[in-house]
């Protein structure tokens, strides 16, 4: 069996859980040790702040189902009305040539992902509370009273499947989050399964 060299590193949360600004934060932190973001495919319109390439990869349904049928994605599923889709091609590279890749979907996406990669690591972003969830969604810009309301309840009903995961952090202030999940990542090494198999047997026989 050999090693792997690459970690894929699957970081899930509730809508207002954080897990995008953790992502931004640890790639800042780590940008000069190949630590990578996977963009995912969406059919949704790209927001004011957010660029084609950077955020998502945006494309037509038309698009996003010619890539489907490719094989392209690892995973893909439907969100307010939108398609999202991991590609799968640069999971593969990361596992064979090395370095970290970060991946911010659902929690339907994470269980998914790591079907297909066994050897990823799955990290939940909790909230501190209910009424900090409740605060940040309303205060979010981007959706209507509507789109908050779905947002809230869809939230409620994720943040209950923590169990799923293998690590769990709560996201009270971002910067002691961010830290957590830095630890939590450059200790992946010394997972049995990530070990140096020959190196192992060098040193026990």
């Amino acid at each position: 069996m050999k090693s792997i060299k690459g970690k894929i590193v699957i970081i899930s949360s509730p809508s207002g859980g954080g897990k995008s600004s953790i992502c931004r934060q640890l790639l800042k932190n780590n940008k000069k040790d190949n630590w990578q973001f996977s963009v995912s495919y969406t059919t949704r319109p790209p927001r004011k702040n957010e660029t084609n390439g950077i955020e998502y990869n945006f494309v037509t349904h038309a698009k996003f189902q010619e890539l489907k049928k490719k094989n392209e994605f690892a995973e893909s599923c439907q969100v307010h009305r939108y398609y999202y889709g991991t590609s799968r091609k640069p999971l593969d590279k990361v596992l064979k040539k090395g370095g970290v890749m970060l991946l911010d979907v659902d929690v339907k996406g994470a269980k998914k992902l790591k079907e297909q990669f066994p050897s990823a690591v799955t990290i939940f972003i909790l909230p501190p509370g209910r009424l900090e969830l409740k605060k940040r969604l309303m205060e979010r810009g981007t959706d209507n009273s509507t789109q908050k309301r779905i947002r809230y309840k869809r939230a409620l009903s994720e943040i209950k499947l923590y169990k799923r995961f293998e690590y769990v952090v709560i996201n009270k202030d971002l910067k002691p989050a961010v830290d957590e999940v830095d630890m939590i990542i450059k200790s992946l090494h010394c997972r049995q399964k990530n070990l140096n198999l020959e190196q192992m047997n060098r040193i026990v026989g």
